[in-house]
């Protein structure tokens, strides 16, 4: 049996329709007044499918209680959010001393400042262990490759 769709009230469809024709910054300010706060989002197609999102949320009504149990869910178990709000200050603290950085060697190579030696076809080879990368007849090979001449 073929999934029932319902069409949207007239007015709603003309609404979600004129999203269309509506460019980023329209969208920026469709959302601030639709969420309550501005986004600094320029992706249109993100735009489109949040703002229509919350026009048919607000005409039809809002989740159902499932789904509100379900996102309830997820929201205990998941940071919402990385990064503080840009507009709150954020608290300062000291200075934190600047410390040496610590190179992570993989932990299979020997020592910094190993010298292994092997000889191939009558040539001695010779490579140095770095700690940020090898050196092999004075060329640098590893993270700091480039800067290295």
């Amino acid at each position: 049996m073929p999934a029932k769709t319902e069409t949207p009230p007239p007015s709603l469809a003309r609404e979600l329709a004129a999203l269309d024709r509506m460019t980023t910054a329209e969208f920026r300010e469709k959302f601030a007044a639709a969420f309550g706060e501005p986004t600094t989002a320029r992706n249109r197609a993100w735009l489109i499918r949040r703002v229509g999102w919350r026009i048919q949320a607000l005409a039809e009504s809002d989740l159902s209680e499932r789904a509100r149990t379900r996102a309830a869910e997820l929201a205990r178990d998941a940071d919402l959010r990385l990064s503080p709000p840009a507009d709150r200050p954020t608290p300062t603290a000291a200075p934190a001393q600047a410390a040496a950085p610590v190179a992570a060697l993989d932990p299979r190579l020997p020592a910094v400042g190993t010298v292994l030696t092997l000889t191939y076809k009558g040539t001695v080879v010779r490579v140095k262990i770095q700690p940020d990368g090898l050196e092999y007849d004075g060329r640098w090979f590893g993270r700091r490759q480039a800067t290295r001449a």
